[in-house]
């Protein structure tokens, strides 16, 4: 590999210094050339036909598989396996998720799960700046893209400000839009970490994804244009769908 290799090519070509390529790598390897070759959408063989193709066993071929779908580069459809589009890029911004969807010509949409009324514990009462046990809406949608399930979201903001959410907001809507036509506030200050996880039982089935899946979890806590917490929010996103991108600038 020369040094003016391609910038999405892993450094050499994930091959070890020592030369020693695992048989599922290389038949990986093998099944990219495929993927390319088939297209966005193209259906690929059979794991019998493709172990009989690169001679190899069905683990073999089933491990390659795995790792490529974890990646993104193939997903499930049905009994079968069909080669995925690129992910999305959801920008790291005050931006809703509705807009960041949008941006990249892809329908955004929800499915609401619950929306409820509990009381604060004491760590959401301090993020929320309320009283210990003050009631708070739980908002728990499933994120859709092109109808496709690509995320859970749990959205926590206090009854005090919005007492009608429940009879008010079309949940499978913009939040964020909805704030700024009812209240006539967004988020102008927002704080975000990012880890990776594997989503529970309940939350891969909801997402509709392999529990062994990994996932990136995104935690929001936004403030107003006066400096009061508007709402904290946790967004599980499937790794094989998703990539998060950010803007920086040198301040002179």
């Amino acid at each position: 590999m020369s040094d003016a290799a391609d910038a999405h090519t892993p450094i050499r070509g994930g091959v070890p210094e020592h030369g020693r390529v695992p048989k599922y790598f290389a038949v990986k390897t093998r099944l990219e050339s495929v993927l390319d070759e088939l297209g966005e959408g193209g259906l690929l063989p059979t794991e019998r036909e493709l172990a009989a193709r690169f001679e190899v066993a069905r683990e073999t071929v089933r491990q390659a598989l795995r790792e490529l779908l974890i990646q993104g580069r193939v997903r499930r459809k049905g009994r079968g396996t069909v080669v995925a589009g690129p992910k999305l890029e959801q920008p790291l911004s005050t931006a809703s998720y509705t807009e960041g969807v949008r941006r990249q010509g892809r329908v955004p949409s929800r499915h609401l799960i619950a929306l409820e009324k509990l009381d604060a514990d004491a760590v959401l009462a301090a993020d929320l700046e309320i009283g210990t046990g003050s009631p708070v809406w739980h908002m728990e949608r499933v994120l859709l893209a092109d109808d496709e399930r690509v995320g859970l979201e749990s959205t926590y903001l206090p009854v005090a400000r919005l007492p009608h959410l429940d009879r008010n907001f079309a949940p499978d809507t913009s939040f964020y839009a909805f704030l700024r036509e009812h209240l006539g506030v967004e988020p102008v200050s927002v704080n975000e970490r990012i880890e990776t996880v594997l989503a529970t039982p309940r939350e891969a089935l909801l997402i509709g994804t392999p529990p062994a899946l990994p996932m990136l979890l995104l935690h929001r806590s936004s403030r107003d244009a006066s400096g009061q917490p508007l709402e904290r929010v946790r967004s599980l996103y499937r790794g094989d769908r998703f990539s998060f991108t950010v803007q920086l600038e040198k301040n002179e």
